[in-house]
């Protein structure tokens, strides 16, 4: 397999898990076609000194309504907690918080596009990535594939995982931010707005990530673990260090661990033995080391995740897939294995980031 050698974000470069065939189609031919509602993490008291408020959008960035609703309340920006963003070609549902003194006021919000579903009050703010997950629900038009197809490629990821790749809505429009990025690391660049340099600095990150993830696949190690290896069990959360990959790729096989790659920085530290030259291969594919990340925290991400809830219902020119995922994944990286094209390309697809996109190593 032949990979590219730029930091430009290609589908074709990232190697799929299934190898079932594709049902092609069209995505998002109208904005309900890609459905989104955030789950949250934990359960609203009823009472407290904020206002948690549930608004369905439709057109919209999430930054765009924080924005109208500050006009509207006269609430400070510091003021409004949000969980995640949400894309604006789609019709997206999530929770946002404001103090409860400006209850009096969302009767009378008006935003075309918008409504308000549900206000709770809750003891606390509302924070970034304070979700459990998203849940999607997704037509795909004009599909030559049948929806039997798109249910084979379905149950091969509900069984061995789905690939947690960063996808194209964190590279921008023409998937171009992470070479902006790498100015930026590399103090090449002119940009001075301090969020605008994080969030490119991300990319950089994303596309190494990328690139670990796709050669552990090209490889068969998607549910396997190297030495070196730093897993994390998906039931409490704990990382570890692999010391015996044959018994702990018994658990991967399983489901119970897997492993993760490394969001470069210097609270994260390298990969080691097996798994460090296989990161040090994907760093070396963009003529990177861990030390040009020496501005960033760093975090650690894992390489799968497992969808929930997941199904396929036939459309008279397709079908709608359902499912859940954890937070901070993408609906693209499924979308992708059953598809099999290239889903929400860069300069066709939607520029907004994905639900759930910036919740990943928020910081890193």
């Amino acid at each position: 397999m032949a990979f590219n050698v730029n930091l430009v974000f290609e589908w074709s470069a990232l190697q799929a898990l299934t190898d079932t065939p594709g049902t092609g189609g069209r995505l998002r031919t109208l904005p309900e076609d890609f459905r989104v509602e955030e789950v949250p993490a934990y359960p609203l008291s009823g009472e407290g000194e904020h206002l948690f408020l549930q608004l369905e959008k439709t057109g919209h960035t999430t930054a765009h309504v924080l924005r109208e609703l500050g006009l509207q309340f006269g609430v400070r920006d510091r003021d409004v907690g949000v969980a995640g963003l949400k894309d604006r070609h789609a019709v997206t549902t999530q929770w946002i918080s404001v103090p409860a003194k400006f209850e009096s006021r969302v009767a009378g919000f008006e935003m075309d596009g918008v409504r308000v579903l549900q206000a709770v009050r809750h003891g606390n703010k509302l924070g970034l990535g304070h979700l459990h997950g998203n849940r999607f629900a997704v037509r795909v038009r004009e599909a030559a594939g049948t929806a039997p197809q798109a249910e084979a490629t379905l149950a091969q990821l509900l069984t061995r995982g789905v690939p947690n790749y960063f996808g194209p809505q964190r590279f921008g429009m023409g998937g171009l931010n992470a070479e902006e990025g790498l100015r930026v690391l590399r103090g090449e660049s002119r940009l001075r707005d301090p969020r605008v340099r994080r969030f490119l600095t991300t990319s950089v990150q994303s596309v190494v990530f990328n690139r670990f993830l796709s050669l552990r696949l090209a490889r068969r190690l998607f549910d396997q673990l190297l030495a070196g290896d730093m897993a994390k069990k998906h039931d409490t959360g704990g990382v570890f260090l692999v010391e015996d990959p044959e018994a702990e790729s018994l658990r991967a096989a399983r489901g119970e661990v897997s492993a993760t790659g490394t969001l470069f920085g210097k609270k994260a530290k390298p990969l080691t033995l097996e798994a460090g030259e296989l990161e040090r291969e994907a760093l070396g594919a963009f003529g990177l080391s861990p030390e040009v990340f020496a501005s960033r925290r760093g975090d650690r991400r894992l390489t799968r995740v497992f969808a929930a809830d997941a199904g396929v219902r036939p459309e008279e020119d397709g079908y709608t897939v359902s499912f859940t995922l954890p937070k901070g994944s993408f609906a693209t990286s499924v979308l992708r294995e059953l598809m099999k094209t290239d889903v929400d390309a860069p300069g066709e697809g939607p520029e907004d980031e994905e639900a759930g996109a910036e919740e990943v190593g928020a910081g890193a």
